[in-house]
């Protein structure tokens, strides 16, 4: 089990500085993701991809739950009022339109959440807009005190903004 940690950085150096005490600290690069203004320098960094940045996760498991719902509800109408073969309800039709909607609303939502911005991220954007750099570190539950306690003593000008308790298992 994982959880999130936040930090904000003031400045690419500090967030540079910071990376290399997690790598030495044995946490994995891809557990690693930095967030900064659109158009700022982020050598060296491992920036965060479109899964951490934007609501795509969320609005797929919307899409599938609506989807498969809508799905269900008009493949029971088509399998009880108009049967393919006799007069019995058709339930092989209602599954299929069950799984065909689960699979056409994840994959219409996925378009729509790709461009939205993460909700999860939505409170960190005004620091990010003055400049600062977002860090996100993914950490085993029973380490995230160990991480904390060692950036708090390395990095004193980098501000500890909580930790997220249930991280997506998918980014």
């Amino acid at each position: 089990m994982y959880r999130r940690i936040y930090w904000l950085l003031p400045d690419l150096e500090s967030a540079q500085r910071t990376m290399d005490d997690l790598l030495l600290a044995r946490i994995a690069m891809s557990r690693i993701h930095f967030v900064a203004r659109e158009g700022s320098d982020m050598s060296g960094l491992h920036s965060a991809n479109v899964l951490q940045t934007s609501d795509v996760v969320r609005s797929a498991q919307m899409g599938l739950i609506i989807g498969a719902g809508v799905g269900a509800l008009l493949g029971a109408l088509v399998a009880v009022y108009y049967p393919i073969v006799g007069d019995s309800p058709q339930w092989g039709l209602a599954a299929a339109l069950a799984v065909a909607g689960a699979l056409f609303g994840t994959w219409a939502s996925t378009m729509i959440g790709v461009s939205t911005p993460s909700k999860r991220l939505a409170r960190f954007t005004p620091q990010i807009e003055q400049g600062q750099i977002l860090l996100m570190v993914d950490v085993h539950m029973w380490r995230v005190e160990a991480v904390e306690a060692r950036l708090r003593a390395l990095h004193p000008e980098a501000h500890l903004e909580g930790t997220d308790p249930d991280i997506p298992a998918f980014p």
